[in-house]
């Protein structure tokens, strides 16, 4: 197969990250005998830096006209006073919008080799961690909209939050879809007794569960959510909620695992064509030093191979090798624990590929 894919680098460890994943499709092409052509963009900090705005035109017409795109990170603190319209974060909300990307897969699953990173109790962690959140992604608070204003001498701000139903039907079979490669449980997370937009998404949800019949369908509301993902995480499999909650229970979700530069992320829409990336952030505080985990970006390629490309044999290869490194010992700085050998971030990569 031929595939072309948009990279995004980004900022901070972005450049570093996203180039071992690169070598590693690289040696998954030579392998299968596939053809992955690149076409590198700027966005985020490093566009507004060189363009003066973080998705120039040229970029977002890449991404439309490939078939995945894979993105390191962007942002960080050089960027924190930029003008909101500009911002490096704008850019991403900007990409899914316009390539459609209503819905991010982001597992949750704890590596046996790191057990012992896991922040939960011991008995919890036996118990098994592996789960997916699914997250509504162009709608809801985030893309509402939002004004502040000053009344009666003092700043008052506001942030529309809204769902149509089409928004919340097309996330809802996602998830159903989900649950059926996996473990067929989905629960629905909202705040139903508060909100109006939770009350047209339970009643959507509830209608949509109905074509689902081999699915087991439960509602959970957010608050007790976020209490149960470290009380007794065992009992997700799938999680399907709207875009601000998800963007919070995935975080909380992400950790439990024990390290954030493990976990990758997907975006989806209608077709193949999607977004894939690790769900850490540009981390510049050890950005050029060669000691990020690079893991989470190639574990994102595997997930390009499986959801874009229908590459599954692919896929599992990058998974097992991914296995076969952390069972030899080998860790990056931020998943060290006593008697591992420490290895850098390209090291990382090489080790991956030889375990092809």
């Amino acid at each position: 197969m031929n595939k072309t894919i948009t990279i995004i680098k980004g900022d901070g460890i972005g450049p570093e990250i996203v180039t071992e994943a690169m070598k590693v499709i690289d040696a998954i092409g030579q392998k299968y005998r596939h053809q992955f052509i690149y076409q590198e963009v700027a966005a985020g900090g490093n566009a507004i830096d060189q363009y003066g705005t973080s998705l120039p035109k040229e970029s977002l017409e890449k991404c439309l006209n490939c078939d995945s795109v894979l993105l390191g990170a962007v942002g960080g603190p050089k960027w924190d006073k930029t003008d909101p319209s500009i911002r490096p974060e704008k850019a991403l909300l900007s990409i899914r919008s316009e390539m459609g990307l209503y819905a991010n897969l982001r597992p949750a699953k704890l590596f046996p080799q790191l057990s012992e990173a896991s922040p939960l109790k011991e008995s919890i962690v036996n118990q098994g961690i592996d789960f997916v959140v699914v997250r509504e992604l162009i709608g809801g608070v985030y893309f509402g909209k939002r004004s502040t204003t000053t009344e009666n001498n003092e700043l008052i701000a506001r942030d529309e939050m809204s769902y149509s139903e089409h928004e919340i039907k097309r996330i809802a079979k996602i998830a159903f879809e989900t649950a059926r490669k996996r473990n067929k449980n989905v629960i629905s997370v909202d705040k139903a007794n508060v909100l109006d937009t939770s009350r047209l998404w339970r009643r959507v949800m509830e209608q949509t569960a109905k074509d689902y019949p081999d699915i087991q369908y439960t509602n959970m509301l957010v608050d007790n959510t976020a209490m149960q993902i470290v009380k007794c995480p065992s009992q997700f499999d799938v999680i399907v909620t709207e875009n601000m909650f998800g963007d919070i229970l995935s975080d909380e979700a992400s950790m439990i695992t024990g390290s954030i530069g493990m976990i990758p992320s997907s975006s989806l829409g209608n077709g193949t064509r999607g977004m894939y990336e690790p769900i850490h952030g540009s981390a510049p505080d050890i950005a050029g030093q060669n000691i990020a985990n690079p893991i989470g970006t190639i574990l994102s390629a595997a997930m390009m191979m499986k959801y874009s490309f229908d590459m599954a044999r692919e896929s599992e290869n990058i998974e097992a090798a991914v296995h076969s490194v952390l069972n030899q010992g080998y860790r990056t700085t931020d998943i060290m624990s006593s008697g591992k050998i420490k290895v850098s971030c390209t090291e990382m990569g090489k080790l991956i590929i030889e375990n092809l």
